[in-house]
């Protein structure tokens, strides 16, 4: 069997426009030869009435904020309403489809509630409703432990059912089907450049998505990852081919070589913090900031300075411990990280030159960088975001 997955997201599902369209796109996987599996999110955001935020939403309006474990409960129901409707409507057109909760499907959990990760598999029914020709329409975003108790897998779980599963059967690809046509290149609300990227490794969206981009879920390409299967991001409502994330990207052909650079993410409200004056402090202020979840993003350190960036959700908490401490700081508001990302600039010189002359000649100072194997960040001020973007599409031909 071509065993697939389709995956489609809350907007995919909202409307009956919309899941008219998913019918379509099963139906078009079945007529090519594949053998889909279907998972399914909550219909729609809030206040959509079987949105998942509705029903939390519902619940602490009336009766107070629940326990752990009715709150998975509570959570599972918008995707099981999502399986039920699918599977009907699959039955209508003229298909056998069955709507299964996550447990149903074979995704067993551990009893962490409201963020549970596999524990095992046990796929053997949903093989066998495949043998028999049925489509499983499978609640997304939920699993069951061992005991029977339901959970869910935390935001974006619907994206880590669907790579869940496909490790579990063997898929040759799992699909997931959205409002875009796939990962861009950078932002298109602060770069009108920006456009798809056709491929990108794991690793690189790992980092895109650690960059602040908004991409797919990091848990769910750590499941295809592992198991090396393809995700393909598409559009439930185009044709386009969309993104395939993928191990390893090769030249399409020596006339259109892979590009050196694969996209442009950024992270706003960040805030640069300068300590001058660093006094023989009783704690470690690293280890004090670790314990207040105070998360750093650049640092470096030299003998009478430390320079770094943090959110500025931390600027109260960091504030009153760098007072207490007896520091003597300043603060750099209204920052926005910068980072280009792309595996094959590992060991390529002059990657940071050129970065830094695009920046440079559209008079945007550089406050800050750091770099890895695979990505170059750099600090900037949040107005110079959109021209930073361009300049760097520009510059490394995106």
């Amino acid at each position: 069997m071509n065993i697939i997955i389709q995956k489609f997201g809350g907007t995919s599902v909202a409307t009956p426009e919309a899941r008219a369209q998913v019918v379509q796109k099963i139906v078009k996987a079945k007529q090519a030869g594949k053998t889909p599996i279907v998972v399914v999110s909550a219909m729609g955001r809030a206040p959509s009435p079987y949105a998942t935020d509705t029903l939390l939403q519902f619940v602490k309006d009336e009766a107070g904020v629940p326990n752990d474990r009715e709150y998975d409960l509570l959570l599972s129901c918008g995707e099981i309403i999502s399986a039920v409707t699918m599977a009907t409507m699959l039955e209508t057109a003229g298909f056998s489809a069955v709507a299964l909760t996550g447990g149903q499907s074979g995704i067993i959990t551990d009893t962490m509630y409201k963020s549970a990760d596999l524990l095992y598999g046990k796929p053997e029914a949903l093989l066998d409703y495949l043998e028999k020709d049925v489509i499983p329409v499978v609640a997304g975003f939920q699993g069951m432990t061992s005991e029977g108790e339901i959970t869910t897998l935390g935001r974006g779980g619907s994206d880590t059912t669907a790579a869940m599963l496909g490790g579990l059967v063997g898929a040759e690809s799992i699909e997931i089907y959205t409002d875009v046509d796939g990962i861009m290149t950078a932002d298109p609300r602060v770069c009108e450049r920006a456009t798809i990227i056709p491929a990108i490794t794991y690793n690189e969206v790992f980092q895109m998505a650690d960059s602040g981009a908004k991409v797919i879920h990091p848990r769910a390409v750590e499941y295809a990852m592992r198991a090396n299967i393809p995700l393909i991001i598409k559009n439930t409502f185009s044709d386009a081919l969309g993104t395939a994330i993928v191990q390893s990207v090769k030249k399409n052909s020596p006339t259109q070589p892979v590009k050196l650079i694969t996209g442009v993410a950024h992270r706003l409200n960040r805030i640069q913090v300068k300590l001058t004056e660093m006094p023989d402090a009783k704690q470690d202020l690293l280890e004090c900031m670790a314990k207040q979840h105070i998360s750093i993003d650049l640092i470096n350190i030299f003998p009478d300075t430390k320079v770094f960036t943090i959110d500025v959700e931390d600027k109260g908490k960091l504030e009153t411990l760098l007072k207490t401490e007896g520091y003597t700081y300043s603060l750099l508001e209204d920052c926005c990280k910068v980072t280009v990302i792309g595996e094959r600039m590992t060991g390529v010189p002059g990657v940071m030159s050129r970065i830094m002359k695009a920046l440079h000649k559209e008079n945007i100072q550089v406050l800050q960088t750091a770099d890895s194997l695979t990505t170059i960040g750099c600090l900037i001020k949040a107005e110079q975001v959109s021209r930073a973007i361009t300049a760097l599409h520009l510059e490394f031909n995106l």
